[in-house]
């Protein structure tokens, strides 16, 4: 039996020149902002026979009766005798931008509900896209793109991506706006993606270097408040915006132990600490051979086992020591250098993290 750790992909992000600064815009987000998620419920007709089945879909008989109805075509009493398979019902999903204007246009995403197989070739009816407030904000309605393949026959079958999802690109139409004047709100807040302290007073000393004054005021690792009173709104937000400032990044390493990804920061720092790795490897060959009789012997032919037991408990590996204040380029090399295999890596990580050496937040999925 082989213990050998899989392969596994480590990725390294190792920190680039001092000067690497992003705009403000690349980094926080301007609180009030925002998207606004639909949703609606609609069906798609058209299909190949890869519909839903009726008579296991009762949503979707339900909802193909009413609509008949709606356009004039009584079904109600042969509703039992509906056997189409080219209609699916589906979930119709899109995120209105903060500042669509109306008659706008927004794509939308679309997923199977029932049992249908294949979406592909259809065509979305109609289909008022609710926020959630209640309100109609879109329409939707158009031919679906899945970029799937799927192909069966008797024996066998083939499918590429998932045909039961599609889009449509700019298929829904804005009908009712998120109303929201940026320029009346003098006094906005950015909001950074990810809260550092570090980074929330960089960008609030940029602001009042370029703008003057102090209309930026730092209130939490996130936050950072803006006052423009007096000022032009619009054009002072779009300076705010193409500042440049250079991010601060906590020392953190990720684990993800079920595909056996290691990611780490490049402030991560390692105390003086000794490591020594080694795996046992127990590997058996079966090699049987057969043994032939000579002729007329009077002998059978039997097979006769060879088993072949070879083991490898480390020896060869050797004690390494990380001296105080070790960067991430060598705590890589090191490991490496050590023969340690990816997952082995990640152990030797938590046991330096258990240690009190490892100077970082390891965090585990």
């Amino acid at each position: 039996m082989r213990l050998l750790p899989s392969i596994l992909l480590a990725i390294a992000v190792l920190a680039g020149p001092a000067a690497a600064q992003v705009r403000v815009k690349d980094i926080a987000d301007v609180e009030g902002v925002r998207d606004n998620q639909l949703v609606g419920y609609g069906l798609v007709v058209g299909l190949n026979g890869t519909g839903d089945k009726l008579d296991s879909a009762i949503f979707t008989r339900e909802s193909l009766v009413a609509m008949l109805e709606r356009l004039g075509v009584n079904t109600r009493d042969q509703i039992t005798k509906l056997e189409t398979k080219n209609v699916a019902a589906v979930m119709v999903t899109a995120n209105l931008p903060g500042f669509a204007r109306l008659g706008s246009r927004i794509d939308i995403s679309v997923s199977a509900l029932g049992d249908a197989s294949n979406l592909t070739g259809g065509t979305l009816l109609v289909t008022p896209l609710l926020a959630a407030d209640g309100e109609v904000y879109a329409v939707a309605q158009g031919s679906l793109v899945t970029g799937a393949i799927a192909a069966k026959g008797a024996a066998g079958s083939i499918t590429k991506g998932v045909p039961t999802a599609a889009r449509i690109a700019n298929g829904a139409t804005v009908e009712r706006e998120a109303p929201y004047a940026l320029a009346a709100h003098p006094a906005l807040h950015l909001a950074l993606r990810n809260p550092d302290l570090t980074t929330a007073r960089r960008i609030e000393a940029a602001i009042n270097r370029a703008l003057g004054g102090a209309p930026a005021r730092t209130l939490d690792p996130r936050t950072v408040a803006l006052d423009l009173t007096g000022h032009d709104v619009i054009g002072d937000l779009d300076r705010v915006e193409e500042l440049r400032v250079e991010p601060d990044m906590a020392a953190i390493v990720v684990v993800d132990e079920a595909s056996g990804t290691i990611v780490m920061g490049s402030n991560v720092r390692i105390s003086t600490v000794a490591i020594a790795q080694g795996n046992l490897t127990i590997r058996v060959t079966e090699t049987p051979e057969v043994s032939q009789p000579n002729p007329l012997s009077g002998g059978t032919t039997t097979t006769v086992p060879r088993t072949n037991i070879e083991v490898n408990d480390g020896a060869d590996k050797k004690l390494g020591i990380l001296h105080g204040n070790v960067t991430l380029r060598d705590l890589v090399g090191s490991l490496n250098a050590l023969g340690v295999g990816p997952r082995d890596m990640i152990s030797i990580l938590q046991s330096i993290k258990a240690a009190g050496a490892l100077q970082a937040e390891l965090q585990i999925q």
